[in-house]
């Protein structure tokens, strides 16, 4: 009896101390704080093993299958990670070896992934930017936000997750919607902004910058941006570690694009560049249009060299530039040339093919237009960052333009053919190409804001195709936007080089506001458009548009475009315009651009 007594007793101590490895093991904590910007420090070189990539961490699983829990913090594609390797999932932490778990940002911190968020409100939103001061101040419940007391609206996740990194909210300024819901809720109740990751991003939303910082620019800073979080693998056995996928925002995959409007350097343009240097119609805008990966520029006149000297009171409407000016287009770091316009016949064939064989020379590629029919039609294809991108482009103008059409053996702009058009683009669609469409489209004489019948359908039967972008490079005063299933449709964007200053005859008030629309490839995939706004100056060169005019501009066509219900002129002040001090108030007619005296009449060209 003593014997069995003793080797039972050997036997509950042996299983005491072998049987349970982990029990003596201390838990580990993470601490929460409120949202600082320099307390939220975000992932550098000292914190995590990280690369540059989006890739996993392979590291060998143990055999012995340990039981995992799952932080209710976790984005989707971690938790989809976590639940590959096969594991029991447990829901008490206590009862789990492994942990999959938000992490506080910690020096030599090992197996971790980096989550970039981003601000969002719907697409026709005035606000551009808010602070993180001001973010951190909604948050706390300390100030009414930017949109007046509306609350930021999550998945429960998301604000798990920022719950352990700030602090819990103040009761009332977050409310939580499940994901598959966020964007038709945000869009119902305008205005309205959320927080979502980075991965979940697409055209209907607008990234909201902070203190300038928008994961969606190429110069974006995760250093100093407060919606980076950190999560983690944790195991009280250091031979264990699992796949986890390490980021959801990698540089590398990212591609900017901009499209900009009509560019006819000619008359009083080209007496500007005459008199005051080549570039200077570029140089308030150079810095922008050079950062993106591809720009985008609509010649609609050939480069000749029998070319005369400039007339800013021309009155024919036969166009052609000097080669020279050739030289503003390089500088401002043109990538593509669409060669639609009804204007690039107007010298004939040599003109034309000299306009062509330029490009070539300098390795610039051109689409809509070529030496040929079958050059012409032709799409271009350009990739960038793994991104593979397809532009596509005609002139819809019809028999009136003959002269400047390409045919078998004689250059010029694609007229187009629907049918082809359609065909085409399903095709490069089934390819994975993000497709880009452009058109040269009939213009109004009254520079009608507002599409006719027939451009409707020719440009939304662009976007059924399967066109992720359609765009209008005719309108000398821009025109609405829409979005067509999952395509964004611009159907003019207005000028960017041509000296339309309001004081011609016929010109629309407010001709010298120009958009041009910066677009965001991730991976494939169009997840976002950045609206440019720029003003004509000296006949000649756009400037980026005051504050002021920018949220008026912006305004002016959400309405037109029919995303905000009231007029300008109505006297009910849109809710979207809360984010807008009283000093904006957009039907302030001071701020629209009406018609300038021209300088030629006395040549007292303003600097």
């Amino acid at each position: 009896m003593n014997k069995f007594y003793s080797i039972s007793c050997i036997a509950i101590i042996f299983v005491f101390i072998v049987g349970t490895p982990y029990a003596m093991q201390p838990a580990s904590t993470v601490s929460a704080s409120p949202l600082n910007t320099k307390d939220v420090r975000r992932v550098s070189k000292l914190d995590v093993l990280t690369t540059s990539s989006a890739t996993s961490m392979p590291i060998a699983i143990n055999p012995a299958k340990p039981d995992l829990w799952l932080d209710s913090t976790l984005p989707l594609i971690l938790r989809e990670d976590a639940l590959s390797w096969g594991l029991t999932v447990v829901e008490d932490k206590e009862d789990a070896e492994i942990m999959v778990e938000f992490a506080a940002p910690a020096p030599g911190a090992l197996h971790v992934s980096t989550w970039t968020y981003a601000l969002v409100a719907p697409f026709p939103t005035v606000l551009d930017d808010i602070s993180a001061d001001e973010l951190k101040e909604f948050w706390m419940g300390n100030s009414m936000g930017v949109f007046d007391g509306a609350p930021l609206l999550m998945a429960e996740s998301i604000l798990a997750a920022f719950s352990a990194a700030w602090g819990e909210p103040a009761l009332g300024v977050v409310r939580v919607v499940p994901e598959d819901e966020l964007l038709d809720v945000a869009w119902s109740e305008m205005p309205s902004w959320a927080i979502v990751p980075f991965e979940e991003l697409q055209p209907k939303w607008k990234v909201l910058s902070i203190d300038g910082n928008s994961p969606i620019r190429k110069d974006f800073d995760p250093s100093a941006y407060p919606l980076v979080l950190m999560f983690r693998v944790r195991g009280q056995d250091e031979k264990i570690s699992f796949k986890l996928t390490e980021n959801n925002y990698d540089p590398d995959k990212l591609t900017t694009v901009i499209l900009t409007g009509v560019t006819a350097l000619v008359r009083g343009t080209a007496r500007i560049m005459e008199a005051k240097g080549v570039l200077t119609p570029g140089r308030d805008v150079r810095d922008v249009f050079r950062e993106a990966d591809i720009l985008h520029i609509s010649n609609e006149v050939p480069f000749y060299r029998g070319c005369p000297s400039p007339n800013s009171a021309q009155l024919k409407l036969v166009f052609c530039s000097d080669p020279r000016y050739m030289d503003l287009l390089t500088d401002i770091g043109v990538d593509i040339i669409e060669i639609t316009g009804d204007h690039f016949g107007d010298y004939g064939t040599d003109a034309t093919m000299q306009t062509i064989e330029m490009y070539k020379e300098l390795g610039i590629p051109y689409f809509g237009g070529g030496v040929n029919i079958e050059d012409a039609k032709q799409p271009r294809i350009m990739e960038h960052n793994g991104n593979k991108i397809a532009f596509i482009g005609c002139n819809g103008k019809g028999k009136t333009y003959t002269l400047a059409f390409a045919a078998k053996n004689k250059p010029g702009a694609f007229s187009c053919d629907y049918e082809y058009m359609s065909h085409k683009i399903i095709e490069l669609h089934e390819k994975g190409y993000v497709v880009i469409t452009t058109f040269q489209w009939h213009e109004s004489n009254a520079y009608d804001p507002f599409p006719d019948k027939s451009q409707y359908i020719e440009f939304r039967l662009m976007a059924d195709s399967g066109a992720d972008i359609v765009s209008g490079s005719q309108a000398h005063s821009p025109q609405t936007m829409e979005f067509h299933g999952d395509s964004f449709i611009h159907y003019g964007l207005g000028n960017l080089f041509f000296d339309q200053m309001g004081d011609g005859g016929g010109e629309a008030n407010g001709i010298r506001r120009e958009f041009a629309d910066q677009y965001v490839i991730y991976d494939n995939k169009y997840i976002s458009t950045e609206i440019i706004t720029n003003m004509l100056e000296d006949y000649s060169r756009p400037r980026p548009m005051t504050l002021k005019e920018r949220q008026v501009f912006l305004y002016d066509y959400f309405i037109k475009s029919g995303w905000i219900n009231d007029s300008p002129k109505s006297g009910i002040k849109s809710n979207l315009l809360i984010a807008l001090p009283p000093s904006l108030e957009p039907d302030s007619t001071s701020l629209m651009p009406t018609a300038t005296p021209s300088p030629f009449l006395s040549l007292a060209i303003a600097d």
